[in-house]
């Protein structure tokens, strides 16, 4: 049977990948959820079939409720897939491929359906890519964060390295006072990405609605004054550094990116409490999840600037992500404009519009992504 028929003849389910940073700075460690699996008690992520009515990531979010009681926000745009033999009663076994959406959990529930059949646990990344039985899981598991397996990997050799170094760089340190300082760009952009990631996250609670929507405005505006700080030290910086470690423009140009991003939160949370909407329709909140694993790319690339040659095949790989989200984001977008069309064209335009403004504005911040990723690509061309 060649690979082709192979495909076609495997079953389909979606699985959430949960997971959560320990720690606010952008390489704090990741943690994943795993649950065991009812008959065979090994670890597993949360998983099922796909459900009629309900987009494929919905009713991966669906499981992780019921399997793991976590709530979140499921990006549309599943990381990858992976295959495994499911074992039937029957004695039989079927081809499964599985696709896997990343979905950031905002919510551990005490009481969900299926707490007396199945264990949760967090585990650290690399220890849930061990965890699970698949292979390709494991892999997936592996690219979601790679930087983070990279440093475990250099770990092994660290000590017997560093006393080696430590001895040459003694001498040297004379030297490198006399050298043009670069300023503190790098770190200035880590900071700002922080502001992005801690705003997305806000922004994604905002639109799940609730009691704590003022809070999540109040977040929003203040992680943006904080983007502002950090966007005029970056300029200033620019005109008096002597040496930068890119064309000035590109740093220019990459931090205005990232402001506009976090403005246009801003723009979308004053939309909200202007118009006092308190109910956000699927699609809205699909935008906003696409956001949060936006910024999460982000957040890993922003480091690896630091030595972008050696770093240049996985930037290559987290922007063309965020590319294909910002195309799925446009598929959205239409999808929920004609949507609140159809809800409201006719007899409340006054609702339209207030939808339309909403879907702009989040449109907006995934277009900024974008641009965003554009720059990092340019930066790679020129100094790779």
């Amino acid at each position: 049977m060649s690979s082709s028929n192979l495909q076609r003849c495997a079953v389909r389910q979606i699985a959430v990948l949960p997971y959560r940073s320990i720690g606010p700075s952008l390489d704090a460690p990741i943690e994943v959820m795993l649950v065991t699996s009812r008959r065979t008690r090994r670890w597993v992520l949360p998983k099922g079939n796909r459900m009629k009515g309900l987009p494929p990531h919905s009713a991966a979010a669906r499981e992780a409720f019921e399997e793991a009681g976590i709530e979140g926000s499921t990006c549309p745009t599943p990381l990858g897939s992976y295959r495994y033999r499911k074992l039937l009663n029957t004695g039989a076994s079927l081809l499964v491929d599985v696709d896997v959406y990343p979905f950031a959990v905002t919510n551990e529930l005490a009481d969900w359906p299926e707490q007396a059949e199945r264990e949760r646990r967090w585990f650290p990344l690399a220890e849930a890519a061990k965890a699970v039985d698949e292979g390709d899981l494991g892999n997936l598991m592996r690219s979601f964060r790679k930087s983070e397996f990279a440093n475990l990997n250099r770990k092994t050799d660290l000590r017997e390295r560093m006393r080696a170094v430590k001895e040459g760089l003694r001498m040297f340190h004379w030297f490198q006072a006399l050298l043009p300082q670069q300023g503190r760009f790098f770190e200035l952009f880590e900071a700002h990405a922080k502001t992005l990631v801690a705003g997305s996250g806000a922004l994604t609670r905002l639109l799940q609605g609730g009691q704590a929507m003022d809070q999540h405005i109040r977040e929003i505006r203040e992680r943006e004054e904080e983007a502002d700080i950090i966007t005029r030290e970056v300029l200033q910086s620019v005109r008096r550094t002597f040496l930068t470690p890119f064309d000035r423009g590109s740093i220019t140009s990459l931090i205005s990116a990232m402001d506009d991003a976090i403005d246009e939160m801003l723009q979308t949370s004053r939309a909200t409490s202007l118009y006092e909407v308190s109910a956000f329709e699927p699609e809205m909140r699909d935008m906003a999840a696409i956001i949060v694993d936006s910024a999460r790319l982000l957040a890993e690339a922003l480091p690896l600037l630091r030595n972008i040659h050696a770093n240049a095949a996985r930037l290559h790989e987290l922007t063309e992500r965020l590319v294909r989200l910002e195309g799925q984001a446009d598929d959205i977008h239409a999808k929920g404009l004609k949507r609140a069309f159809k809800t409201h064209g006719a007899t409340n335009p006054m609702g339209f519009i207030v939808a339309r403004e909403l879907y702009n504005h989040l449109e907006k911040v995934v277009d900024r992504f974008e641009d965003v990723a554009n720059e990092i690509d340019g930066l790679v061309i020129d100094h790779a």
